[in-house]
């Protein structure tokens, strides 16, 4: 299929978690965290410890998306040790110690991600962007579900490629917010490698999981046979 796809468990059954745990990691590449403080955005979500009890019943790759106000080394240290994979944080919170969190991640071999607001230049990466291991692009403003897409996500995805084509970079472009059948065509067509499927891509897809991620699947084959469409 030549495309990633990360499950968002912020939006999964909070009542049925272990089970649907085990059934996504037969069909998803990832599992995405959303870890929000109510500072960030008005809305609070997961924590590192969930991520540590997910870890004990599975080994799929996890991705921490930080949604912090105050990123610091023990957080990270947190994440890292309840077995996130990558951590994705917001450029404009770790501006004055950017190069320093990544020499950190670099010792634990956790991925280094940086995640751009729909209302942020692509070229704020520009002094950084050899370090980046994953791009995180919102596609709606950060912090709720079921927002509507904003069509801007094209541009700024192809203006990612771009950057690391011009520059031989090596991050993969993942894309959060709205990812569902209506916009999986253009979205991989302007060069996304990665989808994150929530609450309209999976969830809502059948109130059995699997039934969902095997639907949620096949629609992501149908709109990306081809990068040129």
């Amino acid at each position: 299929m030549g495309i990633k796809v990360s499950a968002s468990l912020m939006c999964m059954d909070l009542l049925h978690i272990a089970s649907q745990v085990q059934i996504l990691e037969n069909y998803i590449d990832e599992f995405h965290m959303d870890i929000i403080d109510w500072h960030y955005c008005k809305n609070m979500a997961l924590a590192p410890c969930f991520m540590k009890a997910i870890r004990t019943i599975s080994s799929v790759p996890m991705e921490a998306h930080l949604y912090v106000d105050n990123i610091d080394m023990d957080l990270i240290d947190l994440c890292c040790e309840s077995g996130a994979n990558i951590i994705t944080m917001p450029p404009e919170i770790i501006d004055r110690k950017l190069f320093h969190i990544h020499r950190e991640l670099k010792k634990r071999h956790v991925g280094f991600g940086i995640s751009l607001n729909p209302s942020m230049n692509v070229d704020v990466i520009i002094p950084y962007g050899h370090l980046i291991d994953r791009l995180l692009i919102l596609s709606v403003d950060p912090g709720f579900a079921g927002q509507p897409f904003i069509e801007t996500t094209y541009d700024r995805i192809q203006k990612a490629v771009q950057l690391r084509e011009e520059n031989h970079w090596h991050y993969q472009i993942e894309v959060d917010g709205c990812c569902n059948e209506k916009y999986y065509q253009k979205l991989y067509q302007s060069g996304a490698d990665v989808f994150i499927v929530g609450g309209s891509g999976l969830f809502s897809k059948s109130k059995d999981i699997e039934k969902a991620a095997r639907t949620c699947l096949d629609l992501i084959k149908k709109e990306t046979l081809c990068r040129n469409g």
